[in-house]
C-alpha cells in the first residue's frame, strides 16, 4: 500500500509500548514505511540471560531492548543472526546472547544504559528510537486469585493459577523523560501485542506512562493477541484483555482495538490445544460498549505458530494514520473557512 506524499512531508510520529516478541513483530513491519518510530520497552525481565546480567552487573535487563533494536535495524541478515545468537555451552556463557553481552559491554564503555542503546542503534542503523520505560529495573509481582503472591516476571506464567492483579516494585519508579516526551508528541500511540501481564502491563504501570497516554490527543490503539497464553490469559477474550488493562491503569486508555478475525488452521489448533492455548474470542459488542472502535480483520500468518503478520498489521496502521491525517486536514480547512467569514 502506498500513500501520496504531501508537500513539506513530515513523517508521522508513532510510539509503540510493550516488550517481547509482539513489539518486535510490530516494529519489523512499521520500519519499512516513512515513519518516525519510537519504541518504549519494558524493563521487568528477570529470567534467562537478561536476568543474570541484570543481577550480576546491576543493569537494566537487555533482552527486550536487544530484540527491538534488531527488529528496527537496517543491516545484513548475518549481523542480525549474530546478535541473536545464544551460546549453548560453557558454564558462564551458556544461555547468553551476543546482543545482550554487547549491550552490557557498551554500558560499561559509555557509562550508562541509554548511551549504550544509542551507540548500538548507530552501529545497526536503527530506523527509530528505542527507549527503556524506566532508568532502573523493576520487579513484577502478581497477586493470584487463590491469594498467593508470585515474585518475578519469569515466575508468574509458571504459577499455575489465575492472575488477579500485577504491580511493580518499586511502585514509585518514574518513567524516563524521553518516554514521556515521545508520548506527548506522538501522532499515534500503539500498545501491544504481547504478553498481557508480563510485557504490556509492566510498561503501563510505570509512573507517568498510562497518565500521559490517557491525556494524549493522538489516536490510542491496542493490538490484541491472536491466541491466549497459558498461565496468563487462559480463556481470555479481547474484551477481557482490555478490561484487565483498565482495571490496572484506569478506563478509557484506548479509542481503537485491532483484533484478528479468521479461522485458525486445524493443524495449528491441535498444537496449541496441547499447550493449553486457544484463539482469542472477540466479543465485539462488549468492546463497543467500552467506547472502542473495533477493527477485526485477518491479520495472521501461520507456519509453525499462529501469529500476527507484521506486514498486514503495518498496512492497517498506515491506513489509520492516513485517515487521521485526512481528518486533521479537514478540521484545518473548516477552521480556516470559519475564520475568513468571521
Amino acid at each position: 500500500m502506498q500513500f501520496a506524499q504531501r508537500p513539506q512531508h513530515t513523517p508521522s510520529k508513532v510510539v509503540a509500548i510493550g516488550g517481547g516478541t509482539g513489539l518486535s513483530m510490530l516494529l519489523r513491519g512499521l520500519k519499512e514505511y516513512d515513519l518516525d518510530l519510537t519504541a518504549i520497552v519494558t524493563v521487568a525481565d528477570d529470567g534467562g540471560s537478561s536476568g543474570r546480567l541484570r543481577d550480576e552487573l546491576e543493569m537494566l535487563p537487555p533482552g527486550d531492548i536487544r530484540n527491538v533494536l534488531v527488529s528496527l535495524a537496517d543491516t545484513e541478515p548475518l549481523l542480525e543472526k549474530l546478535l541473536q545468537h545464544r551460546f549453548n555451552r560453557g558454564k558462564n556463557l551458556s544461555g547468553h546472547s551476543i546482543g545482550n553481552l554487547l549491550l552490557a559491554a557498551l554500558q560499561e564503555i559509555t557509562g550508562d544504559f541509554k548511551s549504550a542503546i544509542r551507540e548500538m542503534s548507530r552501529v545497526l542503523a536503527v530506523r527509530g528510537q528505542v527507549i527503556p520505560v524506566a532508568e532502573e529495573p523493576v520487579q513484577l509481582v502478581a497477586k493470584m486469585k487463590d491469594g498467593r503472591i508470585i515474585q518475578g516476571e519469569s515466575s508468574i506464567p509458571k504459577a499455575n493459577g489465575v492472575i488477579q492483579k500485577v504491580f511493580i516494585k518499586p511502585q514509585e519508579i518514574e518513567a524516563t523523560p524521553e518516554a514521556i516526551k515521545a508520548i506527548q508528541s506522538a501522532d499515534m500511540i500503539i500498545v501491544g501485542p504481547g504478553s498481557l501481564y508480563t510485557s504490556v502491563l509492566p510498561a503501563l504501570l510505570v509512573n507517568g506512562i498510562a497518565a500521559e497516554v490517557s491525556a494524549a490527543s493522538a489516536p490510542k490503539v491496542f493490538i490484541c493477541n491472536v491466541m491466549t497464553q497459558p498461565g496468563e490469559t487462559d480463556r481470555y477474550s479481547a474484551y477481557d484483555h482490555v478490561k484487565s488493562i483498565y482495571n490496572h491503569v484506569g478506563h478509557g486508555l484506548f479509542d481503537t482495538i485491532i483484533c484478528h478475525e479468521g479461522k485458525v488452521p486445524e493443524t495449528i489448533t491441535k498444537k496449541y490445544d496441547a499447550q493449553g492455548a486457544e484463539p482469542v474470542e472477540l466479543q465485539i459488542e462488549k468492546l463497543k460498549r467500552l467506547g472502542l472502535e473495533v477493527i477485526a480483520e485477518d491479520l495472521s500468518i501461520s507456519h509453525t505458530y499462529f501469529r500476527h503478520d507484521s506486514k498486514k498489521v503495518s498496512r492497517l496502521i498506515l491506513k489509520l494514520l492516513a485517515n487521521r491525517s485526512e481528518q486533521i486536514q479537514g478540521e484545518v480547512v473548516i477552521q480556516t473557512s470559519s475564520t475568513e467569514h468571521s
